[in-house]
């Protein structure tokens, strides 16, 4: 959790909390503050439906003692990182859990739309447009992502028409097509990603790469980050290890979104592939969150610049703070956006 969303007397409470129990009592004596007991009552419940604060005890002999954060949603620092290249930390996986407060679960779940239930309201024809539409947005969006120049419009032309159209590389036009056959795929096996195998991972990113001339399967060699100083694995064994951990936590997650957040992040942070990691990241993400009936991410409405400091924000400082904000905030675009009755 992100203090930033705490009132000032909350993060008082966590201050006092800061290496020792007390009793709300206690609490009442040392906030500087006059504060009433419903009142603190309410602000330790806050905390508590957090994960920031935990309780033991009943009653009067109730005690409250803080809990060590999930250092993945530590917010991230400005520091000098100087020249020393930021290797693979596997203790990250220790921590992929409870990535989502009880507060993110309960908003999320509120404003959950079944996305079969709203293309069967669609009926056929309206519901093949708009299918069509997200997937135009995507393809252009996530390719851009890559650098790609393709316009909007041009996307249009190429995926509704097979048109291509002058000024682009091969390349270019290939990476849209390769981002509709993946949707595609994964639309029509989607039941298949609600148990996540090594073999998905690797499947969709052979999808992904074709004709773009890159090798299929786990790589053999380095890779290094543009704009970063980050430096993944390097070890094709160890490569083979994050991934069989990553498919273990993604079937451990418990929340659909949650999984989709795992998903986004690790397999960006893993780079098992020579090239296309960020996009089978993304696509993956996607699968998840249709095997569970939940709408997919276009990613039209971020920044390609904000979504790219969020990687490096988690590559470099293991913090998923900004990354789940723009996940959040897609999915609350596409749930206004799209299959609308």
């Amino acid at each position: 959790m992100d203090e930033t969303y705490l009132t000032s007397r909350q993060r008082k409470i966590l201050k006092l909390l800061n290496n020792r129990s007390l009793s709300r009592n206690q609490l009442q004596k040392l906030l500087t503050e006059k504060v009433s007991k419903p009142t603190l009552f309410r602000d330790l419940r806050t905390l508590i439906s957090q994960y920031l604060v935990k309780s033991s005890g009943r009653g009067k002999a109730t005690i409250y003692f803080k809990i060590d954060q999930n250092p993945l949603l530590g917010s991230v620092k400005k520091v000098s990182l100087g020249d020393n290249p930021i290797h693979f930390n596997f203790e990250v996986f220790d921590h992929l859990n409870n990535l989502l407060t009880s507060k993110e679960i309960l908003y999320l779940d509120g404003i959950y739309k079944s996305i079969d239930s709203q293309i069967a309201k669609l009926g056929n024809t309206i519901a093949k447009r708009e299918l069509e539409r997200f997937v135009i947005d995507l393809a252009w969006k996530s390719s851009k992502i890559e650098g790609n120049t393709y316009s909007l419009l041009e996307t249009e032309i190429l995926i509704k028409s097979g048109q291509t159209p002058p000024g682009h590389t091969t390349e270019e036009t290939a990476m849209i097509l390769n981002h509709k056959t993946a949707f595609d795929t994964i639309l029509t096996n989607r039941k298949d990603f609600k148990i996540i195998n090594l073999s998905d991972i690797t499947q969709l990113h052979n999808i992904l790469i074709q004709n773009l001339n890159v090798e299929p399967g786990v790589r053999k060699h380095p890779v290094a980050i543009t704009g970063s100083r980050y430096l993944p694995l390097d070890n094709q064994w160890q490569i083979n290890e994050a991934l069989d951990t990553l498919t273990v936590t993604l079937n451990s997650a418990s929340h659909p979104f949650e999984k989709a957040l795992i998903a986004s992040c690790m397999i960006a942070y893993i780079q098992p592939f020579g090239d296309g990691n960020k996009r089978t990241s993304r696509m993956f993400a996607n699968a998840i969150l249709l095997a569970h009936d939940y709408y997919p991410l276009s990613y039209r409405a971020v920044s390609e610049i904000d979504y790219k400091k969020a990687l490096i924000s988690f590559y470099e400082q293991n913090s998923l703070v900004q990354l789940k904000k723009i996940l959040i905030q897609q999915y609350e675009f596409v749930l206004d956006n799209y299959f609308r009755v």
